[in-house]
């Protein structure tokens, strides 16, 4: 598949990201997301509703005010505080996930819990004008900063689309590479968004995470404290990991920085 020119849509009046990102989601989602169409938002909604938040740390994400900063300041800044001075910055871990991905052009990625898109627009230079990236996120704020960025970016292989990480809409098997930084601690059930994203990887796809792990300073008594409180769950230090080994995953790596992990892994053949 050829690049589209820019600003380029599909007979339908999809953005061809969009045209792409449907052919490759469950024949009813697909009915339900041409249905809807993608509208002056520049992103598709399956949601419409809103998700029961987990806490105070997603409520914040679904404000205006998080979404305009989220890239330039407030992610970076929540990222050094549980990284530690030592810690990778945001150039840094853009260079973990798109090692762990292994990105090759034309390929299919998956970037869950997207945000305002910045990793997304990243993996589309990676995987080229013949490959796809989508970007999937609950927050209709996020989104909405999302598409503006997309626009101003001219990038044109990037879908936007607003919706579950615990029942994707895709079929099985069709992304050669799903990212998770930053979000998986936030879920409501993220093993059934482990469980989702195995799913729609096919065979020899690669998984990128980022997220929460205790270490030793934080005592067993407090962590159920800090994760009410917060709306964050910390996961134990072998938890991630061996559930990826239960999923199928080969080659799982595995890099701690302060209260973060890096893990990846490759879905068995």
């Amino acid at each position: 598949m050829s690049a589209p020119p820019p600003g380029a849509v599909a007979t339908d009046g999809f953005p061809v990201a969009l045209e792409r990102a449907t052919e490759l989601m469950r024949a009813r989602n697909a009915a339900a997301a041409r249905k809807r169409g993608a509208g002056d938002a520049g992103y598709l909604d399956l949601l419409g509703g809103e998700l029961t938040s987990t806490g105070l740390t997603q409520n914040l994400m679904l404000t205006r005010l998080v979404p305009a900063i989220y890239e330039r300041y407030w992610r970076p800044a929540l990222a050094r505080v549980a990284k530690g001075a030592a810690g990778p910055g945001m150039a840094q871990e853009l260079r973990i996930a798109l090692r762990l991905l292994d990105l090759g052009d034309g390929e299919k990625v998956l970037d869950v819990a997207c945000g305002p898109g910045n990793f997304s627009r990243e993996f589309a230079s990676a995987v080229g004008t013949d490959g796809v990236v989508v970007g999937i996120d609950a927050s209709r704020t996020m989104l909405d900063r999302g598409a503006q960025e997309l626009d101003r970016s001219g990038t044109d292989n990037v879908a936007l689309i607003r919706g579950d990480a615990t029942a994707l809409p895709f079929r099985d098997g069709v992304f050669n590479g799903a990212c998770c930084f930053a979000a998986l601690h936030l879920f409501s059930d993220p093993f059934a968004a482990l469980d989702e994203i195995t799913r729609v990887l096919a065979p020899g796809g690669r998984i990128a995470l980022m997220t929460s792990i205790r270490r030793q300073l934080t005592l067993p008594p407090v962590k159920p404290l800090l994760e009410r409180a917060s709306g964050m769950r910390i996961f134990e230090a072998a938890e991630v990991t061996g559930a990826l080994e239960e999923r199928g995953f080969t080659a799982i790596q595995q890099r701690v920085a302060g209260m973060v992990q890096f893990v990846g892994g490759r879905l068995a053949s």
